[in-house]
């Protein structure tokens, strides 16, 4: 039997993504968005609202990166989470990772973190229903040694999921099917 609870943030997991950009000063800004998706395949839209720094930047530079949070840096990724570009700006420095520019986009790359899309900005939208950024991926850069069979083996990346319920973080790891493979079963 089901039970009605309130309604939150159904759809989950959701992504753990980190977002950076650069401030007036070059400095680096990164922000955690769990409202990220794609549109297209290479087409991102991040739900997040103008009076994010981060929103702020890219809107500036008309790019920014998308790294892919893993267990190995959850506290980095949650920190970006927590603490606020618009009153800690320099809080890339705090958390003690590392960049390099990107030669793509006007955007860091975040160096500890396996996957890396980077992005050209191409509109905000704002209407009554929705608002965000919407972007081009250009590039997507993948550290080799989360690959198998030139693939991102999700087990090797461990990447990261934020459940709204509970406010977790959990590791996304265990294949269990086969898309567009074990439903022919059922035909």
């Amino acid at each position: 039997m089901k039970k009605n609870i309130k309604t939150t943030e159904a759809i989950f997991p959701m992504p753990v993504l980190m977002i950076a950009t650069y401030n007036d000063d070059d400095s680096i800004d990164v922000m955690n968005a769990a409202w990220g998706t794609m549109l297209d395949r290479n087409i991102v839209l991040l739900n997040l609202s103008e009076n994010h720094q981060t929103v702020k930047n890219i809107i500036k530079r008309k790019a920014f990166t998308i790294s892919i949070a893993d267990t190995k840096h959850v506290k980095e990724a949650d920190f970006f989470g927590v603490v606020s570009g618009n009153n800690t700006p320099d809080k890339f420095i705090k958390s003690g990772l590392t960049a390099s520019k990107s030669s793509l986009v006007n955007a860091p790359i975040i160096n500890e973190f396996p996957i890396c899309m980077e992005c050209e900005f191409l509109k905000f939208q704002n209407d009554e229903y929705s608002y965000g950024v919407i972007a081009k991926v250009v590039n997507t850069s993948v550290e080799e040694n989360i690959m198998t069979n030139d693939n991102v083996d999700i087990e090797k990346l461990q990447a990261i999921s934020f459940d709204p319920y509970t406010h977790g973080y959990y590791e996304v790891t265990k294949r269990v099917g086969n898309a567009f493979k074990d439903g022919f079963d059922l035909k």
